[in-house]
C-alpha cells in the first residue's frame, strides 16, 4: 500500500464567503480519507478588500502585475489564510505534510492565457512551516487550457466509492460547473454558467447582505422570461465543453429594471436552466446529479434544479460534506503535483495532453 500524506486544502475562490479548510490522508490516487473541515467566514469588511480587488483586476494584462490595492489586498488574504490554518489545527491538531492553496481568483480569462488567483504561497509556506503547491492553475491555462475546473480528479476518487456510474458532481461556488463520471472512470467537464456570485450580488446592492439567505429574497419574485431569453442567446451556451468561465462573465446582463425579489428570481432560474442544459453535453445520461458547494444551501436553487432534472440530491446524501469538497479537492491534488500527476485532462480543460500543474514552495 503506497504511504498516505496528510494535506490540507484551502479553498477561497470565486466566491466571497469564506476560506474552506480541510484536512485529509491521502496517496493521490485511489486512497481518499477525508478528515475534519471548517469554514472561515469572511466579515463585511474582507469582502470589501476583495470586491475592491476584482474591480481593479479587470485592468490586469499580466499574471504577475500586482498594481498598489491588489498587492495589499493579497498580503491581507494570504494573513487571512494563515489564521484560519492556526485556528484550524487548533481544534483539529495534525501533523501536515503538504498544503494546497487556492487563493482567490480576481480574473480568470484562459482565452488571452489569463488567470490570477490572490494568495503569497511562498510567504504562506514560510509562516505556517510546512511546504504549500500554490497556483495550480497556471501551467494548464499557459498550454492553451482553460485551466478550470480542476477539481474533476478528485471527483473521479470519491465515485469510485459510489454504486452506480455515470454521475455528474455539480458545484455551485461563485460559478457553477459539473463534472460526469462514465462507468470506466472517464470524464467530461465544465462551466456551465454563473452560480452564487450574481446572488450574492444583487443581493448585496439590495438588501445590503451578501447573501440571499435560504433563498427568502428569490421565493418572492417571479423569473423574468426576457431576461433569461437575453442571457441564453450569447455564444457560449453554444460552445462545446471543455470550457470556463470568469466570475463577472455576465456582468453585461442588464437587470435593473426588476424589483429586488424578481430579479433574485431570474438569476436562480438562470442557475438551475444552464446547469440543466449540461445534459445535451454528456456522453450518457446520469444516475445521479450530485450538489456540492454553497448554491445546495438556497432551497431556490435546489428546488428548481430537482423540477429539471432526475435524482438531484445534495453530496450529503451520498456520505459527502458538500462544503468541503473543493478544499478536499485541493489538498489532493496538492499530492498528486508533487507526484507529478495530472490534475487536468483534454475532457476537462481542453488542454492537449494530461497534465500536472502546481508550484511548490518549501518553508
Amino acid at each position: 500500500m503506497s504511504k498516505l500524506t496528510t494535506a490540507i486544502g484551502l479553498m477561497s475562490g470565486t466566491s466571497l464567503d469564506g476560506i474552506d479548510v480541510a484536512l485529509i490522508r491521502t496517496d493521490g490516487e485511489n486512497i481518499v480519507e477525508r478528515g475534519p473541515s471548517q469554514t472561515y467566514a469572511y466579515s463585511d469588511e474582507k469582502r470589501k478588500i476583495l470586491r475592491a480587488a476584482l474591480g481593479e483586476a479587470k485592468n490586469l494584462t499580466r499574471r504577475d502585475e500586482r498594481p498598489s490595492g491588489l498587492a495589499r489586498a493579497e498580503t491581507a488574504l494570504t494573513d487571512w489564510h494563515v489564521q484560519a490554518v492556526v485556528s484550524f489545527l487548533k481544534t483539529n491538531p495534525a501533523t501536515i505534510d503538504v498544503i494546497g492553496f487556492h487563493g482567490q481568483t480576481v480574473i480568470h480569462r484562459p482565452e488571452i492565457k489569463l488567470t490570477v488567483q490572490l494568495g503569497d504561497g511562498k510567504a504562506l509556506a514560510k509562516r505556517l512551516g510546512v511546504p504549500v503547491v500554490y497556483d495550480m492553475r497556471a501551467a494548464d491555462v499557459a498550454a492553451g487550457g482553460q485551466g478550470a475546473p480542476l477539481v474533476p480528479v478528485y471527483h473521479r476518487a470519491l465515485a469510485a466509492s459510489l454504486p452506480e456510474r455515470p454521475v455528474v458532481f455539480v458545484n455551485i461556488g461563485g460559478v457553477s460547473n459539473v463534472t460526469w463520471i462514465g462507468p470506466k472512470g472517464d470524464m467530461i467537464a465544465f462551466d456551465t454558467g454563473p452560480g452564487n456570485a450574481p446572488i450574492d450580488d444583487w443581493a448585496m446592492k439590495h438588501t445590503g447582505v451578501a447573501r440571499d439567505f435560504d433563498g427568502k429574497l428569490a421565493a418572492t419574485g417571479t423569473p423574468n422570461e426576457s431576461i433569461i431569453v437575453q442571457f441564453f442567446n450569447q455564444s457560449y451556451f453554444n460552445m462545446a465543453p471543455p470550457k470556463s468561465l470568469d466570475r463577472n462573465s455576465f456582468a453585461g446582463i442588464r437587470m435593473d429594471a426588476l424589483s429586488p425579489g424578481d430579479g433574485a428570481a431570474t438569476l436562480v432560474e438562470i442557475i438551475a436552466r444552464s446547469i440543466a442544459k449540461a445534459t445535451s453535453w454528456l456522453q450518457e445520461a446520469p444516475k445521479a446529479w450530485i450538489v456540492c458547494g454553497g448554491g445546495r444551501h438556497n432551497p431556490a436553487i435546489m428546488k428548481a434544479l430537482q423540477k429539471k432534472l432526475p435524482n438531484v440530491q445534495p453530496a450529503e446524501a451520498y456520505c459527502f460534506n458538500g462544503d468541503s469538497v473543493e478544499a478536499e479537492a485541493w489538498a489532493y491534488m496538492a499530492v498528486r503535483s508533487q507526484k507529478k500527476l495530472p490534475l487536468s485532462f483534454p475532457m476537462t480543460t481542453k488542454v492537449s495532453q494530461p497534465m500536472t500543474g502546481g508550484i511548490l514552495a518549501l518553508p
